[in-house]
């Protein structure tokens, strides 16, 4: 789900909605089972990820939600816009990150009263970010690894997150 307005950080370069969207329908193209949503892009005001998850509660009442987040930022989970209600809507799936580890992330959700809704996913570490993958677009460095092929070719074919005139390489 490509974020609307996100409270917490400027998207700089932002290419805009459209191409966020589209570059997460991209991502997603051939995955069983995994789909894009653009319910955040169609809100105003800022994006807070429990009126999201609210929003998807609604629509699907039964259904059980997991929100992914990497370790780095489920530490961050005190200072988010209603945080308990956040864990009540939506078990937290954290995923490993470099530089962050679970003791942190635990002591952090326990401040909350919620750590039996956290789990932490056996999966390997991936050093992938969103801010790398832009910093190496804007350098017109490659960035497939990062992305995958098609979204690589997006980003290029549209010159999306350059900060000059040159193009960005695949």
């Amino acid at each position: 789900m490509p974020v609307g307005s996100p409270p917490h950080k400027q998207l700089a370069p932002d290419p805009g909605a459209e191409h966020r969207l589209a570059m997460c329908e991209l991502l997603v193209r051939g995955a069983q089972g995994v789909s894009v949503c653009a319910l955040e892009l169609g809100r105003d005001g800022p994006s807070y990820t429990v009126d999201t998850l609210r929003a998807l509660h609604a629509r699907h009442p039964e259904t059980e939600l997991t929100f992914i987040v990497g370790a780095d930022v489920a530490s961050t989970l005190p200072s988010w816009h209603e945080p308990q209600a956040l864990l009540e809507l939506a078990t937290v799936a954290v995923a490993a990150r470099p530089g962050s580890d679970h003791s942190g992330v635990v002591d952090a959700v326990a401040s909350l009263g919620g750590s039996e809704r956290v789990r932490f996913l056996d999966a390997p570490l991936i050093d992938v970010s969103s801010s790398r993958a832009r910093e190496r677009a804007a350098a017109g460095e490659p960035i497939e690894r990062l992305v995958g092929g098609d979204v690589a070719d997006y980003v290029a074919e549209h010159s999306l997150y350059v900060l000059d005139a040159k193009a960005v390489s695949r």
